[in-house]
């Protein structure tokens, strides 16, 4: 497996983790009683906070790998 297909594949599943994280925080702050704004807020955090972790774990396999 070439290294640009094992990059563009983890891209690929991160996004697709996160997105599934920001619909489901989403999907909970209507169960909750939030007002769609409000919902939507909450899920826009939910997958920013999935994509600064990914990218903290990265950052910190890339020194303990090399």
């Amino acid at each position: 497996m070439h290294a640009l297909t094992a990059i563009l594949l983890a891209v690929c599943l991160i996004t697709i983790v996160a997105l599934m994280a920001a619909a489901a925080a989403a999907k909970l702050a209507r169960l909750d009683g939030a007002t769609y704004p409000a919902a939507c807020l909450r899920a826009a955090a939910a997958f920013a906070a999935v994509l600064t972790l990914a990218a903290a774990v990265t950052g910190a396999l890339a020194t303990v790998l090399t």
